[in-house]
């Protein structure tokens, strides 16, 4: 690890958001990248989901309107947290599965201080093992008359429609830790709002 890796230039409070499909890393290198700045606090968007413990709705194809507003209430709750603790003098990183213009929504949600995006993005293959590896089903509801390869290709393609900003990640072949290492010698590149 070099030193760059160990920190940021800069420890000004920052609101990270980190995207990518299911299986892609999100919440790993999220907390280990959160552990890296001082302070530094985690915002996993699947724990502000489970927040909704009755009448809870999965996200589907097609989702349903309730899934929808529960999804809408779940972004707006990660942006007013990292707004909160970047307002705190914390850094933030939010993980989160928001794909196309919803990164740019969220970012803008997320405050007009200093931001940085993060968008992961493995192989297909690499996600495939990595959620078969895990055993988690995150596409148990995407699948349909495919396969899960089909499904992941389907979330890849709307990661890929996420606007051309930020720091984009392939950590096919790295490890959690060399992927925070990767991002934190990359810093400024992940950096879209000051």
């Amino acid at each position: 690890m070099t030193a760059q890796a160990e920190r940021t230039d800069d420890a000004r409070p920052t609101a990270i958001l980190i995207v990518g499909a299911p299986a892609s890393g999100k919440s790993t290198v999220g907390r280990l990248l959160a552990e890296r700045l001082r302070p530094g606090a985690f915002i996993e968007g699947d724990a502000l989901w489970l927040m909704v413990v009755g009448g809870r709705e999965d996200m589907s194809d097609p989702p349903s309107d309730a899934a929808l507003a529960q999804l809408e209430l779940r972004y707006r709750h990660g942006a007013m947290l990292s707004r909160s603790f970047v307002d705190a003098g914390i850094s933030a990183v939010h993980v989160d599965n928001i794909f196309g213009d919803g990164v740019g929504a969220q970012l803008d949600r997320m405050g007009g201080g200093r931001r940085a995006l993060i968008v992961l993005r493995p192989s297909v293959e690499a996600i495939v093992h990595r959620d078969t590896e895990r055993g988690s089903g995150a596409y148990d509801g995407w699948v349909g008359d495919g396969t899960v390869a089909d499904a992941v290709r389907t979330f890849d393609g709307w990661v890929g429609e996420t606007p051309p900003v930020g720091l984009w990640v392939d950590s096919s072949a790295q490890s959690p830790e060399q992927t925070v290492d990767w991002i934190m010698d990359r810093w400024d590149e992940a950096l879209v709002g000051e």
